[in-house]
């Protein structure tokens, strides 16, 4: 099997899995004031003091959740709630047109249920915020708008967001920014102090660690209602039993990744630069989508997006899975879904072209062979999808 499918999730590393194991066979509620729940909860602060470590935030601002979705959903309508019961008149809610679907969809509940309103901000053709136009809608009223939120990294084409142009709007009008880092950290440099935002998410299972446990980062000063309530756990802004050993091993796979990245960033990107050569030469009129230029203020190093035009993404992705070659159409949690993406359509693609793409992403597992069983299948598989396509519009 050829897997290029890092962006959907990634094996856990060694490091992660011994972790795990290790508390996995201790037992113990972090909450119980027993010896073995204090011996659980020492895991947790060790844990929770190495993620801050590594992501450049206090231990009290990291709040442990079940991944990535739920911390997007706490950070929207936690923020939303409590800055619009302090002030009704902010009802409005910033974001970037290509952000994940784990944000986009509290925002449409929050629409639907709460009379709020969603206000998302275009991009551009390499899919980076349009900065002026988030200036204009930030300043068409900024009494009425409760938070902006605004992705680190996209997660289909990689291109890297302007955080820093974003964080310093907000902070002329005293709004707070929360940002989604799922697919920055471990790729691009991520520390939450140094960025200014207010609130920022990050996931386990992208990094190396188990699907199931992710956190929010959170100022201690910023004010959020929490979506769960019961023993009040995690500042009573998440409230249930701690899953230690997941994550223990969340922080053993943030710790190598952030550890590692500069030398297994120059590592993908070579991969990535070989990749996506061949791909050109396979295919010509292949068109490789996101920004163009290497390095971490630009794009990530370790995804490919291309369209190949004249032919359907999903069957591309069948041929090669066919063949033991593993890829993504877009985002994994909008898989299987008959529809363009959201983040292409938004980049000004149209939806026949935005149907025809795939995602390469690479990670620690990756290697030269990989890319190489890619290119050698592609040729035969790109025919085949051409005329598959080419038949079924006659």
């Amino acid at each position: 099997m050829t897997y290029l499918d890092h962006a959907a999730t990634t094996p856990m590393v060694p490091e992660a899995i011994a972790a795990m194991n290790a508390t996995m066979l201790e037992g113990g509620n972090p909450s119980s004031l027993h010896a073995s729940g204090r011996r659980a909860r020492r895991r947790v602060e060790e844990a929770r003091e190495l993620v801050a470590q590594r992501v450049g935030a206090r231990p009290s601002e990291i709040v442990f959740m079940s991944g990535g979705t739920e911390a997007d959903n706490l950070a929207v309508k936690g923020l939303y709630w409590a800055r619009h019961h302090a002030d009704p008149a902010r009802r409005r809610i910033l974001a970037s047109a290509v952000e994940h679907h784990a944000l986009l969809d509290p925002l449409t509940w929050l629409e639907k249920a709460e009379g709020a309103v969603a206000d998302l901000i275009e991009v551009d053709a390499s899919c980076r915020l349009d900065v002026d136009a988030l200036r204009a809608a930030l300043e068409r009223d900024p009494s009425d708008v409760a938070l902006i939120s605004c992705m680190w990294a996209n997660n289909e084409v990689g291109t890297v967001q302007p955080l820093s142009e974003v964080v310093a709007l907000a902070a002329e009008h005293g709004i707070p920014v929360h940002s989604d880092a799922v697919q920055a950290l471990g790729h691009a440099p991520v520390d939450f102090a140094d960025s200014g935002l207010d609130a920022m998410t990050l996931s386990s299972h992208k990094l190396g660690g188990p699907t199931g446990v992710g956190a929010l980062v959170v100022r201690r000063e910023l004010d959020a209602v929490p979506l769960l309530h019961g023993g009040g756990q995690e500042r009573d802004l998440r409230s249930g039993t701690l899953n230690t050993a997941a994550i223990t091993a969340f922080a053993a796979a943030v710790d190598v990744a952030v550890t590692r990245r500069d030398e297994e960033s120059r590592r993908l990107e070579a991969l990535r630069e070989r990749l996506v050569a061949g791909v050109r030469t396979a295919v010509p009129d292949a068109v490789v989508n996101g920004a163009g230029e290497p390095g971490p203020t630009h794009r990530l190093p370790h995804v490919a997006h291309v369209t190949f035009p004249g032919c359907e993404g999903d069957s591309l992705l069948m041929l090669l899975d066919a063949q033991g070659i593993e890829c993504s159409t877009g985002s994994a949690c909008s898989a299987g879904v008959p529809q363009a993406s959201h983040v292409l359509i938004a980049m000004g693609m149209d939806e026949l072209a935005a149907r025809g793409s795939l995602r390469f992403s690479l990670g620690w597992t990756s290697t030269e062979a990989d890319v190489d069983r890619l290119l050698a299948a592609l040729p035969s598989v790109h025919e085949r999808a051409r005329a598959a396509a080419k038949a079924g519009r006659r």
